[in-house]
């Protein structure tokens, strides 16, 4: 008797918890995307909330913060309130380039986020207007140097992850190529396809469907093998041996968030990126899933950090 008592007492005690701090969530969530809406994070992002909408009944609203190769977004995700109620689509460009190519960041990479989990990885893809006559890695190498200084680029800006490519190459042919910057993928692979530049380095998920569509030439993709939704495409470091430069979105929250909050999302995103549909659609578009634990994200985003400053500064790149 005095046992189930003593049970009966818990289980009340648990309730009264449970009624003092009601599940997560009881109202609108908010998801920062750090560039402008069409573009590949605001894919992952809308993935993500178009599911967890389905599954809580609450409102998920991506909120597009472009500009700056995303450290508007990321600036703006950092001073939200850390009450897990804003949540921030992060990358390689927000979280282990930025804090190298600036001078000065108004957030910390690693001291204002709580990682929740990876989203995917996917590489990028060298792409030429169809103005420029090489079609392998070799050709373009010889067309670059045989026409100094003549080429531009396009990119998200200083730092993303489809600028830093272009600056490495770059310096190993020893060709300088103007930087021109866009806002979005969108806006780079308009400029391609319309001759206003000659090259990208763009997300394999914009820039593979105009490759195949005629309008624009994969010369190659970023990462340190073939990509396997394009496997006729080679990877850049068939020609420069080691060359792996592929991005990754993720999750992060505001430093101090409940990890409870962290942890019940973290679960979330595992559930919505092993789904088979969605593996299969992210593999049509280049994309890996690759959901993981907040402490294994930790780890990876610190270990990208420490990549990216090697990287960084072997491209001799100045902090702008």
């Amino acid at each position: 008797m005095l046992a189930l008592l003593g049970a009966l007492a818990l289980t009340a005690v648990r309730a009264e918890a449970q009624t003092a701090a009601p599940a997560w969530p009881q109202r609108q969530v908010t998801v920062i995307v750090p560039f402008t809406a069409g573009g590949t994070t605001d894919l992952f992002a809308r993935i993500f909330t178009q599911a967890m909408q389905q599954k809580y009944g609450t409102a998920f609203v991506v909120e597009n913060r472009a500009g700056a190769g995303g450290t508007v977004g990321a600036t703006a995700a950092a001073r939200a309130p850390k009450d897990g109620y804003t949540l921030f689509v992060g990358t390689a460009s927000t979280h282990a380039i930025a804090p190298y190519v600036y001078k000065s960041l108004n957030y910390d990479a690693d001291r204002d986020f709580q990682p929740v989990s990876l989203f995917a990885t996917l590489p990028n893809m060298l792409v030429v207007s169809n103005q420029i006559p090489a079609r392998t890695m070799s050709e373009f190498v010889a067309y670059a140097k045989a026409n100094p200084g003549k080429l531009n680029y396009g990119s998200s800006g200083i730092g993303a992850s489809n600028h830093i490519p272009a600056e490495i190459i770059s310096n190993l042919i020893g060709t300088p190529m103007t930087h021109i910057p866009f806002r979005s993928s969108n806006e780079i692979m308009n400029a391609l396809v319309g001759g206003h530049i000659h090259l990208a380095f763009d997300n394999i998920t914009f820039a593979l469907p105009q490759s195949q569509g005629g309008t624009v030439r994969a010369i190659a993709v970023t990462s340190k093998e073939r990509s396997p939704t394009a496997p006729e495409i080679p990877a850049i470091a068939e020609t420069f041996p080691g060359f792996d430069i592929g991005t990754w979105h993720g999750l992060f929250a505001p430093a101090g968030a409940p990890r409870a909050v962290v942890d019940q999302v973290a679960a979330d995103v595992k559930e919505i990126f092993s789904r088979p549909d969605v593996v299969a659609k992210l593999k049509e578009i280049g994309a890996v899933a690759a959901p993981n634990t907040p402490d294994a994200f930790t780890a990876f985003s610190r270990s990208e950090r420490e990549r990216y400053r090697v990287i960084v500064r072997e491209a001799r790149i100045e902090p702008q």
